[in-house]
């Protein structure tokens, strides 16, 4: 388990909770004293990857927006993805809340409580630029990148059934296979793959399927005082602009209304 700093914002913690935890002035009770920890996946640029010593994306800037209504600062656990949505980590005290560009689905959320949505997403297909493959059909006999644990995986399991899927553990390898030639496409969520294209242009993403999928912060089941305070940090940044600055600084311009999560979650 790797333990990585990030920015955010600092403030009292209102007193010590039983356990070696913290609580705050509004009663949420959190894993370390006057902090808010995190537990994510490595690399998932632009949501989470790290950039020299810090861990940035959208999600941290996110979560630090949490952060700073508790007055707590963030901290950021990198730990398998697997670990992160069978709610392991948020059972165990590893983490106060889950933000890894996660999909709400009905089987997470047997695991975990989950805020309303603040991403919405799809699915994607990631190939060399002059391979000519286009569509799922074209993938027949062929190799497909996917990552463990995913709801990418899910979709080409159960839509892609002509071709040979490779699995990855995580983001970076899987892009790393179809930029090399190890797999012939991969599989993930559009977000990471137009933002990893617009620096390779060698690559390119040449359909996107629609899934209809929303992210959502994973908070321990029945914790619902953080719960709360997660949800009314993203109402407040979707009312004052913060949500679009956000969203701005790492995707190149603000959200059109069609595309801007919707305040009531729904799994996919």
């Amino acid at each position: 388990m790797a333990l990585l700093g990030a920015a955010g914002c600092g403030g009292d913690d209102g007193g010590t909770a039983a356990g070696g935890g913290g609580s705050t002035g509004g009663g949420v009770e959190l894993v370390s004293d006057g902090v808010i920890t995190t537990c994510t996946h490595l690399p998932y640029e632009p949501f989470q990857f790290q950039e020299g010593d810090e861990v940035v994306g959208f999600d941290v800037d996110v979560v630090d927006e949490i952060a700073s209504d508790l007055g707590v600062e963030q901290e950021i656990v990198n730990i398998p993805f697997e670990t992160i949505q069978s709610g392991e980590a948020l059972n165990a005290g590893q983490c106060d809340v889950a933000a890894a560009g996660m999909t709400i689905t009905d089987v997470r959320e047997e695991n975990m409580d989950f805020s309303t949505p603040y991403f919405d997403a799809t699915q994607a297909l990631l190939v060399p630029a002059d391979s000519g493959i286009s569509s799922a059909e074209d993938l027949d006999g062929l190799q497909l990148a996917v990552q463990s644990g995913t709801t990418g995986a899910d979709y080409a399991a159960e839509n892609i059934p002509g071709a040979e899927l490779v699995t990855y553990e995580d983001l970076g390898l899987l892009l790393t296979a179809v930029q090399t030639g190890q797999v012939d496409a991969g599989i993930n969520d559009n977000g990471v793959l137009l933002d990893f294209v617009a620096d390779n242009p060698e690559l390119a993403v040449t359909t996107e399927f629609d899934t209809g999928e929303q992210y959502g912060i994973g908070v321990r089941t029945g914790n619902t005082a953080l719960l709360d305070q997660v949800d009314t940090t993203l109402e407040r940044i979707r009312e004052d602009g913060t949500y679009d600055e956000i969203y701005t600084e790492w995707f190149g311009s603000a959200p059109s209304a069609s595309s801007s999560p919707s305040p009531s979650a729904s799994a996919s």
